[in-house]
């Protein structure tokens, strides 16, 4: 991918026309389609989900322009949702972490490695262990403690410290936000959760699959809402458990997928591939 993309996003009632009508405007202005996905939730009178890919070197307008005459020739007429963003305005992302670094240095680990496209600008967390391995990769680290007495406050220096971000990664943050810090962030905060939700919820999670003889365990990344856990699922997977497996085994597998999973919906969020429908996510991978 190169600076020179740019990623179309629709959501909007199917009707005939819709790839036509699209396609034919972007031709028209000299975008060159690269990639399209699409999918229709029922066969007639369902939801209709477009991603596209197109390449702007030739395009005879500039964004504004283009944006204004996609609204009222296109958007207008099939009564689309959409976002038009561009490979050369990379994300701004946060990571918020407490003592668990695993999540997080897959993360900064393929970030560095430039598999991430975004600009990682901040690590914050609520204990002060994982400084320097966050400062090793050249990354700001804010301290911000959290109490019950002093939950709001750190919510609201948390706020400040976020200022421009596009994007806050839960990278095993162990704190729950508030609804009305969660509200501020639609579908712009990600959750990594150490289980196919809602199972093992609380401590001890590996404990609680050791204990109930599982023969799978998994990941789950989503997007977080105010009610905890239940916001819309981004990505899953699993590993086979043996009964030969211990708790301290089980952990490591856990978090193993953990880590994958995670970096894969915070790629997919990334390259514009997750599109919000209610209480799912149409992904586009």
């Amino acid at each position: 991918m190169t600076d020179t993309t740019a990623r179309l996003l629709i959501n909007c009632p199917d009707a005939p026309g819709i790839v036509s009508a699209v396609s034919s405007f972007l031709f028209s202005h000299g975008a060159n389609i690269t990639d399209l996905d699409q999918h229709a939730t029922a066969p007639i009178g369902g939801t209709y989900f477009m991603r596209l890919e197109l390449q702007t070197v030739a395009m005879d307008i500039s964004r504004e322009a283009l944006e204004a005459a996609f609204e009222q020739e296109v958007a207008i007429r099939f009564q689309m949702n959409w976002q038009l963003t561009y490979a050369a305005d990379r994300k701004r992302v946060a990571i918020l972490v407490s003592k668990h670094d695993h999540a997080m240095m897959e993360l900064l680990w393929r970030w560095s490695r430039g598999s991430l496209p975004c600009d990682i600008v901040a690590v914050i967390s609520n204990h002060s262990d994982l400084r320097e391995a966050v400062e090793g990769f050249g990354v700001p680290f804010h301290l911000v403690p959290v109490t019950a007495e002093t939950k709001a406050l750190a919510e609201a220096t948390l706020e400040e410290k976020l200022v421009g971000v596009d994007l806050i990664v839960l990278a095993r943050y162990m704190q729950i936000l508030s609804a009305d810090f969660t509200a501020r962030w639609p579908h712009r905060i990600i959750n990594i959760h150490h289980s196919f939700l809602p199972a093992f919820v609380g401590a001890n999670p590996y404990q609680q699959a050791y204990d109930k003889g599982v023969k799978l365990i998994g990941a789950t990344a989503h997007y977080v809402t105010a009610d905890l856990d239940q916001g819309p699922i981004i990505e899953q997977d699993v590993e086979r458990v043996s009964h030969r497996d211990e708790v301290g085994s089980l952990r490591e597998m856990g978090q193993d997928v953990e880590r994958q999973v995670l970096a894969r919906a915070v790629r997919w969020h990334l390259e514009d591939r997750v599109l919000v429908h209610g209480t799912k996510t149409i992904v586009f991978s």
